[in-house]
């Protein structure tokens, strides 16, 4: 047995199952929530704007997986070599890939890496891109899921070494106030609450809960708006979410856009052209307006929802290949 493992308390040691490392697991997801009282047994991480990743280092061979379980390691070379460099040969770990403006991470200059499956073309970017695991599910052939989350981070820390691009991402205990305002203050996308006792469960859950500093989230891509005057592309995209198994219409979305992904989204949203609405709520036909297969995710940021459920103020921050159109929904804290 791994030594970490090992020298775990009786009560904790009894948690942990043996077994094959897994293919895949389904990830554990947070729940957006609006802020309340946190006792002693919750811990405070930083809410990390990127791409999630789970790692799975079997002997010499890493895989990077998205939620989606793409298979990441030609898009992030340099974290597959990092991975491979680990003395740890047998793990699964949990984390956020991500890309940095300043000290804050940011989905939008990610975008220039997502997407491509060419080693070489990824590294030719330009852009660094950073791990940052916060969670380990498996280690030396034991099922790690059932510790507690305190002491599963305890045993991430020392079971990897930490050097760019792999970093471990820390948490803190308490004053969970000061925390979010200062996450704000320094723009970071938010911070996420963690019940420091619960489990790894597979999907969405209380026992992790994601408290952002600005309204943002994931929409399907349901059509588009010619372009006026000298835009070139598109005009606006027409965004959708996921309700009782149908597709409302949210509103538009025009600016966030550069020249580059107005041009690569128009050549994609001109062969999804169909002659149907695929909103529910939405069956007119403005001048100007194309509907399109919705199978398309992006990520949009916006001052609030209107009382009609529409979009104030929206603007695009980047696609989300992570992410399954049938997955989005309308989120509403709890």
């Amino acid at each position: 047995m791994n030594p970490l493992l090992e020298s775990l308390p009786p009560g904790e040691r009894d948690r942990l199952g043996a077994s094959l490392q897994p293919d895949w697991v389904e990830p554990m997801l947070a729940t957006l929530s609006r802020g309340r009282s946190f006792g002693q047994g919750w811990i405070f991480e930083r809410k990390l704007d990127g791409e999630r990743c789970l790692v799975f280092r079997r002997g010499d061979k890493v895989r990077l997986l998205s939620r989606t379980r793409h298979l990441l390691n030609d898009t992030y070379p340099e974290l597959e070599e990092a991975l491979l460099a680990q003395p740890s040969r047998d793990f699964v770990a949990d984390g956020e890939i991500v890309a940095f403006i300043g000290r804050n991470t940011s989905f939008s200059r990610l975008q220039a890496r997502l997407g491509i499956y060419d080693r070489e073309e990824a590294r030719r970017i330009g852009v660094p891109v950073f791990l940052c695991l916060f969670d380990l599910l498996y280690l030396d052939g034991y099922d790690l899921t059932r510790l507690l989350l305190r002491t599963r981070k305890a045993i991430l820390a020392k079971a990897l070494s930490y050097r760019d691009p792999l970093r471990f991402n820390p948490h803190t205990d308490g004053g969970w106030e000061a925390f979010y305002g200062n996450a704000c203050r320094n723009g970071w996308e938010g911070v996420v609450a963690k019940r420091a006792s619960g489990p790894y469960v597979h999907g969405r859950s209380t026992d992790w809960l994601k408290l952002k500093c600005v309204n943002r989230q994931e929409f399907i891509i349901g059509g588009y708006t010619e372009p006026q005057g000298g835009r070139t592309g598109f005009g606006a995209l027409l965004l959708g979410y996921h309700e009782d198994e149908v597709l409302l219409y949210a509103g538009k979305v025009g600016t966030g856009f550069d020249e580059q992904m107005l041009l690569d989204l128009a050549g994609e949203l001109a062969r999804r052209e169909t002659g149907t609405s695929p909103f529910a709520d939405r069956r007119t036909r403005e001048r100007g307006e194309h509907w399109v297969t919705p199978d398309l995710v992006c990520e949009v940021a916006f001052a609030e929802w209107t009382p009609d459920h529409r979009l104030r103020q929206p603007r695009f921050v980047g696609m989300r290949r992570d992410k399954a159109a049938a997955d989005v929904v309308r989120e509403v804290p709890g």
